[in-house]
């Protein structure tokens, strides 16, 4: 055997050898997302979500985990923070715990509507708020995901039109101190309960009520162990689609817009599904003999308000951002 031939040999091995090392890299070169959200599988947003990752196009394996199934409620920002995962459907409560100034956007009757809503954040205001997050916390976020007012919904049938009328009434509301405040600005007995456990909660008596949209009603089925909505409307129900600052700042200028679009569009056709939805689950709920009852907005309106504006979380929401909310 020649040298020549020999060497000709040594490199087509060479060659193939990294051919057949190059081969799992390649296939292995979408940018990974992974999603963690406590929603379940059955929620309008799990299919917001699908859609995103239909809309994303090449170059991106995108994998959802629902009901908590990889990180339980109230950890996906520490896991976003720590590299853990990629994108989440962060609450801003969540959010406010480690950045006080976001409670604001957590507080009882600040938004008037999912339109009130979407426009802040497309408003200066809302930009503001959504650099300080990527600069203070490591996360972008790509929008908010509405999801409905939320309600109180009560396991038996209780006179309530004003909020000294919720004294003493065990309402779950998650953990964490905005959560739990919340409830005390509705003038109940806040109790922490995991979403997930608040049907059993209810059925056995362990708590007097829950709070959440009426879409979130229907698909964890909390009519069943329910015989009232309290339309007290206290909130503007949404989270924020966010995508690590470290796995942004990977992408290239292209898929960055990419994601932004895709998160847009899946964003847009949800909020439109759970404002049809909320319409129609009234005459739902009233066939399934659940009584719906409206109560004293003002009354809860102004209790809530003084509330907030006398709380030390008040002291550090941004100045004059209430103002500038409430004027868009």
């Amino acid at each position: 055997m020649t040298h020549s031939f020999t060497r000709r040999l040594l490199l087509s091995a060479g060659a193939a050898l990294a051919l057949a090392t190059a081969a799992p890299a390649m296939a292995q070169s979408n940018v990974p997302l992974r999603f963690s959200a406590v929603f379940s599988q059955q929620d309008i947003r799990a299919e917001m979500m699908e859609r995103f990752a239909a809309a994303l196009g090449d170059g991106f394996d995108f994998q959802g985990f629902y009901g908590a199934t990889l990180f339980r409620q109230g950890t996906e920002l520490v896991a976003l923070q720590r590299s853990n995962l990629e994108m989440g459907n962060i609450a801003p409560q969540d959010i406010s715990e480690q950045l006080p100034e976001w409670s604001v956007l957590t507080s009882a009757y600040l938004f008037r509507d999912a339109d009130h809503l979407v426009a802040f954040f497309q408003s200066d205001a809302g930009e503001e708020m959504k650099k300080m997050a990527e600069d203070r916390l490591g996360i972008r976020v790509l929008g908010p995901t509405y999801f409905g007012v939320r309600h109180v919904g009560l396991r038996n049938q209780r006179d309530i039109n004003t909020p000294a009328d919720m004294a003493g009434l065990r309402l779950r509301m998650p953990g964490g101190d905005s959560w739990q405040f919340l409830g005390q600005a509705l003038g109940a007995n806040p109790t922490p309960v995991a979403y997930a456990e608040v049907y059993t909660a209810l059925q056995t008596g362990a708590i007097d009520g829950q709070d959440n949209p009426m879409p979130n009603v229907q698909n964890m089925k909390f009519y069943e162990v329910m015989s009232q909505i309290v339309k007290t409307s206290h909130l503007v129900g949404f989270d924020v689609l966010t995508i690590s600052k470290s796995t942004w700042d990977k992408l290239t200028p292209e898929q960055q817009a990419q994601v932004q679009a895709a998160a847009d569009e899946a964003i847009a056709w949800s909020n439109a599904q759970h404002l049809q939805n909320e319409a129609d689950l009234i005459a739902f709920f009233e066939e399934q003999g659940l009584t719906i009852t409206e109560p004293d907005l003002a009354a809860f309106r102004t209790y809530a308000q003084q509330l907030y504006q006398s709380s030390g979380a008040a002291a550090r929401w941004p100045d004059g951002i209430v103002e500038r909310i409430n004027g868009l």
